[in-house]
């Protein structure tokens, strides 16, 4: 059941940061498990530290509605090099 506006959880952003390198059979994979991060500077700033160990990152941030348990589409704070097709 949802509250009333006014009981409401206001949105939280949510931003994450992945890695991408590639296997032994040449396809892309997961460097590391995505990282949450506390904030879109942090995230840019450590994806652009990172662009020189790996094949691919990004860096991106979406709404969450937690009361309904919807996300927004994610925007795209950095991109570098080869990201898998993301669904």
């Amino acid at each position: 059941m949802t509250g009333s506006p006014s009981e409401r959880v206001p949105p939280s952003k949510l931003v994450v940061l992945m890695a991408f390198d590639r296997r032994d059979d040449g396809e892309l994979g997961p460097a590391f498990e995505p990282r949450e991060m506390p904030d879109e500077a942090r995230a840019v700033r450590l994806a652009r530290e990172l662009a020189t160990y790996h094949v691919g990152l990004i860096a991106g941030v979406r709404n969450v509605m937690p009361d309904l348990g919807e996300f927004s589409e994610p925007t795209v704070l950095f991109q570098h090099g080869d990201i898998p097709g993301m669904d």
